[in-house]
Parts: structure tokens; sequence; C-alpha cells
């Protein structure tokens, strides 16, 4: 094993102290025994899973809504900072680049740290990044708190699953389901409540985005407590499964990470061009500015219940690559139906593309499955998340210029529908009962 993976593995298990199969007492690498929690510590012990799976709730709920609030207000925003229309156009780019560069320190943060005291402090970046951004004056100050607060997202979406494998490893599809669909109610809760709830507050939108930092601040109290908890930023868990012979785990020479690297980020694109894109398409069908945000509601709604469901599916299965095939399916269903007919089945190509988006639970779901250990999936997460953020990059920039060039639809959506072909494809490999150390 390399020393990387030894340091993975001191850093990412329960605080509950090691474990062994046989039931003695594990040492870690500096030879401290178990730690057996003191009498007053049992009761926090006994409640620690559930404090966890809150903190998983509540920091999935805040992974989006700093980006959605945005884009509910970026025409106020534009006007009150005076910001061009291409700094504007640029600014829906900014996340999936700051998903990338900075998701590349989750791993050398966790080794350090501990995962718990990373989320927990990326869920303060959160509050503070979204509070401080709307009074920071002037655009350079909005960009450099926004980017507070995309760092602090990056590294706790490449850390959710590395905390589900960990915590629950024999749950890995249901609490992904549960963290997805969480991820999933936050997206559309900011989407649809923002607007409302500014006009609610007095008009202002520096207010209506800075509000969104109160969410954010509950989400540390739980994090605060796991960390607080003796070996649990440190981590003491004793993890067998990573503990096999072989040549060291190099995550770049993995065809299994290639592929899901690769259906993340298609998945990715498409997810961002369906946000970025439908309401206008429908627009331009004809259909209402009203009716439009509502289609758009119903497609970013609908990873809600599906997100919570599929992932639990798929851990039944010993391939999901049949799931990604029937998701890439339902997409190109959607994008067929808006190239001939957008105005009237604006419903069902509204329901369609909402299932097509449910490809990022499942691509979450693999993550999690595609390593024997928690080192491997910290490995894995980071690698698949940042590799696809950056490939997610010029998706939507491509299709507004394809837009404008061509005057209509036509030939972005043949750019979407050619998109899916190879999401399948490598969806199916990625789906394959193959672990990342198979490949080694």
């Amino acid at each position: 094993m390399s020393p990387m993976a030894e340091e993975d593995l001191a850093t990412l298990g329960p605080a509950t102290g090691p474990r062994t199969t046989s039931g003695a007492p594990a040492a870690d690498d500096r030879g401290q025994a178990e730690r057996t929690p003191a009498p007053d510590g049992g009761r926090l012990a006994r409640w620690l899973p559930g404090i966890v799976m809150a903190g998983l709730v509540l920091a999935a709920l805040n992974l989006r809504p700093a980006i959605t609030s945005l884009g509910a207000l970026l025409a106020e925003v534009r006007t009150g900072l005076g910001m061009s229309g291409t700094l504007a156009g640029l600014l829906t780019s900014v996340p999936p680049l700051c998903f990338a560069l900075f998701g590349v320190a989750a791993p050398r943060l966790a080794r350090r740290w501990g995962p718990g005291a990373v989320v927990c402090t990326g869920m303060a970046a959160i509050a503070v990044g979204v509070a401080v951004r709307p009074y920071a004056g002037g655009t350079a100050g909005f960009l450099a708190a926004s980017a507070l607060a995309l760092a602090g997202i990056a590294v706790s979406n490449v850390l959710m699953p590395v905390v589900i494998k960990s915590w629950f490893p024999d749950r890995v599809g249901p609490m992904t389901g549960l963290y997805s669909m969480a991820l999933a109610l936050g997206t559309s809760l900011a989407a649809a409540v923002t607007v409302p709830m500014t006009q609610a507050l007095g008009g202002s939108w520096r207010t209506g985005l800075a509000v969104w930092a109160a969410l954010a601040a509950v989400a540390v109290l739980p994090w605060l407590a796991v960390v607080r908890r003796p070996g649990a930023a440190s981590g003491a868990a004793h993890d067998p499964a990573a503990q096999s012979d072989g040549p060291p785990l190099r995550i770049t020479a993995s065809p299994t990470a290639w592929a899901l690297a690769v259906f993340f980020g298609l998945q990715a694109t498409a997810a961002y061009i369906t946000m970025g894109w439908m309401p206008q398409i429908f627009r331009d069908a004809g259909v209402s500015a009203g009716t439009a945000g509502v289609l758009l509601a119903v497609t970013m709604a609908m990873g809600v219940p599906l997100s919570f469901v599929l992932p639990r599916l798929a851990s039944r299965m010993r391939h999901q690559g049949p799931l990604a095939a029937l998701l890439g399916l339902c997409g190109l269903a959607g994008y067929a139906g808006l190239m001939v007919a957008p105005g009237a089945g604006a419903w069902a190509w509204a329901l369609l593309m909402g299932i097509a988006n449910c490809a990022f639970p499942l691509a979450l779901t693999m993550i999690g499955m595609r390593s024997t250990s928690s080192a491997g999936v910290v490995k894995l997460s980071a690698f698949v998340q940042c590799v696809g953020y950056l490939i997610s990059i010029p998706g939507p920039l491509l299709v507004g210029a394809l837009y404008q060039h061509s005057g209509g639809w036509g030939q972005p959506l043949a750019l979407m529908a050619g998109l899916m072909v190879p999401q399948i494809a490598v969806g199916v490999l990625a789906g394959r009962d193959r672990r990342i150390e198979d490949d080694r």
C-alpha cells in the first residue's frame, strides 16, 4: 500500500474507535490502543451516527443554493454591480471551475484534519461567503466571496461519498440516496423561493442572496459535534479491506476511474445546459416566461424522489450500466421532443429531462461502490469530480455560441443529443462490477 493510502486510512473512519473483525482492540500506526469512550461521552457515542446523518443531510441542502439563488437574481445582481453581460455569462461557468480546482485539495485536507473537520470548515466557508458577497463592494469582492463559498462546496462535494463509505459501509446506496435527495431538494428550493422570499424581505437582492447563509450556519452545528468527539477528526477506524498486498494504487492508471470521470463530466454538462438554457428553449417556442420557469422547477424537482430511489436500486445491482443507459435514453427522447415539438409537449420533455438528470446520484453511488476502502473512495471521488467538472465547463458556453451563430435551437439540441451517446457508453463501462483496486 502506498504511504498516501495509509495516511488516508488514518482519517476516514467513524469516531467510535478502531474495530477489528475478531473484536480485539486494534492499534493505529502510532501504536495507540483503542480509546474507550468516557462515561459522560457514552450518550454522544450512541447518538453520533444519527448526528452524522443529520450533518450529511444539512450539508447536502447547502451544496447548491449559493449557485441557484444567484441564478434567480442574476439580472438584479448585474444591475446592482454594473456587471457586463459577458462577465455575467462567464459567471455561470465559475462553479464547475471552482469545483475542479478546489476539489483537488480535499484528499490532502482530509488526511491532515479528517473529513469531518474539513466538511465542518466547508459549511462555515459557505456561510461566510454567502453572507459577505452581496456586501463585499463591487464585482471583485462579489467574485472573491463567491469563490470562498464555492471552495467550501467543492471540498464537501468530494468528501460526502467518503463520509458515507466510512460511516455507513453497509448502506452506501440508501445513504447516497438520502444525500442526493437532500441535494436535489436544496437545489430546487433555492430556485423556487429565492425571488418570492426576496420580495417578502423588502425586495433587495442583497438580502435575498445573504439569507441563505443562515441555512449554512445551521449545517455547521452537527459537524462541530462530530469533530469534538475524540478520534473523529483524526479518525481511528480499522479498514481491513484496504490492507491488501500489491502495487500502489495509481488512480490515473485506472480505466474504471476514467470511465466514471467521463460519465460524471458528461452528465454534469447536460445538467448545466439544462439549468442554464432550458427556460430559453421553451420561451423561444412560445411558452410564457412564468411557465418556462415552472417547467425548469419541475425538471429539478424530479430529482428529489428519484435521487432517493435510484441509489438504493443501483446498490442492489451487480452492473449499473443498464441504469445509465436508461437515463441516457430518457435524455435522448427529451432532446428529440424539444427539436420536434418544444411547445406542444413541453411538460413531457421537462419530465424526461428531469429523469435524465438523475445520472448525478447514480454517479455518486458508483463512486462509493467502485473501491473496496474509504481511502480508495476519497481518491476516486476527488479524481472523478475534478476531472468531471473540468469536462463540463465548455458545454454551456458552446451551446450559447451555437445558438447565437445559428439563430435557433436545432444545432445546440443536436449537440446535446450527440453527447448523450458517449455518456451512455462510458456509463455502461463505469457500471461494471469492478473496483479500481482490480486495475492495479
